[in-house]
């Protein structure tokens, strides 16, 4: 959008789920506000997928940080990705806008689920927030991002 500015100040990390083997069963990344960026995008990376497993991932909206009222983006969940299906070192990727949550009912904070199924597989993902509104995007960036270069 501005042919000047460094990547890093158009996109923010703002949560992650860290690349690990993660066991059957759901994780999640933190809630966060929607209201710093115009877009945020889902970055779900599937390692090696154990024997019949699957990896589900969606986006659920929230009234406030501590998930109070949470259910499900619609439309804002990945088609599994399946050991046997040839799912295993992909990456998909969500798009959300603020404008597609449930606004009208107060609905402002997202976050990420990741499920397995079947068998322990390795795994991560991120959401990053994509043109800030009010600041360079790296003033929103999560504690954990170590360095900017």
């Amino acid at each position: 959008m501005f042919p000047n500015a460094k990547g890093s100040e158009e996109i923010a990390i703002l949560a992650t789920i860290d690349p690990a083997s993660l066991a059957v069963g759901t994780v999640t990344t933190g809630w966060i506000s929607v209201a710093n960026f115009h877009a945020l995008i889902a970055d779900i990376h599937s390692g090696v997928l154990g024997a019949a497993a699957t990896l589900d991932a969606k986006l659920q909206q929230a009234l406030d940080a501590v998930g109070t009222s949470a259910k499900d983006v619609p439309a804002k969940a990945i088609t599994q990705l399946t050991q046997v299906g040839g799912g295993s070192n992909r990456q998909a990727l969500i798009n959300v806008k603020p404008e597609e949550l449930d606004t009208v009912n107060g609905f402002g904070f997202v976050r990420l689920s990741l499920t397995v199924g079947v068998a322990a597989s390795l795994a991560g993902a991120q959401v990053i927030g994509v043109n800030p509104r009010y600041a360079t995007a790296d003033a929103f960036n999560q504690a954990a991002v170590a360095q900017i270069v």
